[in-house]
């Protein structure tokens, strides 16, 4: 197995079977060291699996090898167990102790540490996360945000090698996710923490990932930075999961697609003739004054607050098409206008079996 000096986690070939189901199949990454990785997928892709399996919680199947910081902790008939491997879990509900205070909880992971050293390094991670207000505070008096940032802070205190979080900010309300999601990220920069993320959502995702793995039932369908995973999706699958999409079914002509409303190039092997897929990113469509354009006509409106999403009908489709623009667009339903296109936003796949989408929520 290659071991890369820059990775702090190494997965070959990671599998493991319930009842004969594959829940994970043949899972093959590296974590870098220092950075933010997003494990990201449907419920029952496999990641929270994946992030068992990675504290030792629970045990792959034969044949999976794992390495951190280029030693083998799961491989050849080897299994270190959780409590050896310097690996700090932080559970989706922070699973605080409710009868111990904020300081008695950061304490919890340092018995092995003598009393003073034990109390210094609360005193230290209290601190940098901004809890010393609340160190005699119970946890049933603190509000969302503070037990996070306390679960967040009892995690760090043992100073992990890799810190792992499972869906961390789904428990909170929208406005407070964002800022403490931010918070997270701040923190964990600043003490170049190695930490892995399991998130259900891709906005989520981009705005915390370094690096983003992508998972499909078991299997990764992609990986890469939220840029490349955003504006480069190896699939119809990973384009939709990254943000909606128009989907338009076309021939396949001389390096391009043709669409009832227009053609657009791409780097696909196909032989003339062939089905493709356009996926059309809700932000590549706009809209003009009727003749200046292809004709369309808009169908439903839905204000967004900082945006508008606009349903807008061309013939021949049977679906309308969506827009979303962060202009108000004085037009109203019914009215005669002309569709334009930004091609920067168009991703173009061979076209995929019945049920090769996303599946139905």
């Amino acid at each position: 197995m290659h071991t890369d000096p820059a990775s702090a986690l190494e997965l070959e070939r990671v599998s493991r079977h319930f009842d004969g189901r594959a829940v994970l199949s043949e899972i093959s990454l590296a974590i870098p060291s220092g950075k933010i990785t997003c494990l990201l997928g449907q419920s029952g892709c496999g990641k929270s699996t994946l992030l068992r399996i990675i504290s030792g919680v629970d045990r792959p199947d034969p044949g999976s090898r794992i390495r951190m910081g280029g030693t083998e902790i799961v491989g050849h008939g080897r299994f270190v167990e959780p409590e050896h491997r310097k690996i700090g879990f932080m559970f989706q509900d922070y699973a605080l102790f409710p009868h111990l205070s904020v300081a008695e909880n950061l304490a919890f992971g340092l018995r092995h540490l003598s009393k003073p050293a034990r109390k210094d390094r609360v005193a230290e991670v209290a601190a940098r996360i901004g809890l010393n207000h609340l160190l005699d505070r119970l946890p049933h008096s603190l509000s969302g945000g503070e037990q996070q940032r306390v679960a967040l802070a009892r995690a760090l205190a043992p100073q992990p090698a890799i810190l792992l979080m499972d869906e961390p900010f789904s428990n909170l309300d929208q406005g407070l996710r964002e800022r403490v999601r931010r918070e997270t990220v701040d923190i964990l920069g600043g003490i170049g923490t190695t930490a892995i993320i399991v998130t259900h959502d891709p906005q989520e995702a981009l705005a915390v990932g370094d690096l983003i793995v992508l998972m499909r039932a078991g299997r990764i369908e992609q990986v890469g930075t939220p840029f490349e995973i955003y504006d480069r999706p190896c699939s119809a699958y990973a384009a939709e999961f990254m943000g909606p999409c128009n989907r338009l079914t076309g021939v396949w002509a001389k390096g391009r697609i043709e669409t009832p409303i227009g053609t657009f190039p791409a780097s696909l092997d196909l032989p003339d003739g062939a089905l493709a897929l356009a996926c059309i990113r809700p932000q590549a469509l706009s809209i003009g004054p009727d003749g200046q354009g292809i004709s369309a006509r808009v169908v439903a409106k839905t204000f967004m607050g900082e945006s508008e999403l606009i349903d807008i009908m061309v013939h021949p489709l049977a679906q309308s098409l969506r827009m979303h623009s962060h202009v108000r667009i004085p037009v109203g339903i019914g009215e005669k206008v002309s569709l334009q296109l930004n091609g920067a936003q168009v991703h173009v796949f061979p076209e995929e079996p019945q049920g090769g989408g996303l599946p139905a929520a």
